[in-house]
């Protein structure tokens, strides 16, 4: 016999997802970086923080939602990952207005950055604020709260640069992340398949 557990499977994980992790960072980073570099008074400051905030809040959203409907969590992570795409733009468009480069992806320095922020390379900085892991340890690691940091004190070329990493991380964790979801409903089906088989089993 079905229990209820079979029709509303479990849900509301988000917090485990590692792309939650790097888009909160990037939102966290991006309230860093418009703090320092952007008016408080401009709209692009507004903008830039609501892109971010957008990210993190649409992958948790959709987790929350994929007990009942994985139609619903595909579709707020295409949102999250698109409100990525806007707050890319924003950075490249900030780099670009102010003569700044953006750092080629293939170069040393962002290949390695690339690394560490996937945990492929041992950390080789330490943290400068200690109290940066207090109340978000239970989702960052290492990496990502060392990127925090050198976001309070690096260059605007280098916290800018630093952001777009962050970033294109997270949004090519939720292209896979897409993937894996697509591919579950066209193989497991979602919530209306199972309400139809579990109403059939108990008639």
């Amino acid at each position: 016999m079905n229990h209820s557990s079979d029709l509303i499977l479990p849900h509301g994980g988000y917090r485990k997802l590692r792309s939650f992790a790097v888009a909160l960072a990037a939102y966290d980073g991006t309230i860093i970086f418009c703090e320092r570099f952007i008016d408080k008074r401009s709209r692009t400051h507004d903008q830039m923080v609501q892109a971010a905030r957008s990210g993190v809040q649409n992958i948790a959203e959709g987790s929350l939602a994929s007990g009942t409907s994985k139609k619903t969590e595909l579709k707020l992570t295409g949102v999250a990952r698109a409100s990525l795409g806007e707050l890319i733009r924003d950075y490249e468009d900030y780099l670009r207005q102010n003569n700044l480069p953006v750092w080629d992806k293939e170069s040393t320095k962002v290949r390695a950055m690339r690394a560490r922020l996937a945990g492929k390379l041992t950390k080789s900085v330490r943290l400068s604020d200690k109290s940066d892991r207090s109340d978000r340890s239970d989702v960052f690691d290492e990496p990502l709260l060392a990127a925090l940091a050198a976001l309070r004190t690096s260059s605007a070329e280098v916290s800018a640069n630093i952001m777009l990493c962050l970033s294109h991380q997270a949004s090519y964790l939720l292209k896979r992340q897409m993937e894996r979801l697509e591919t579950d409903f066209v193989q497991k089906g979602g919530f209306t398949e199972r309400l139809y088989n579990y109403r059939k089993e108990h008639r």
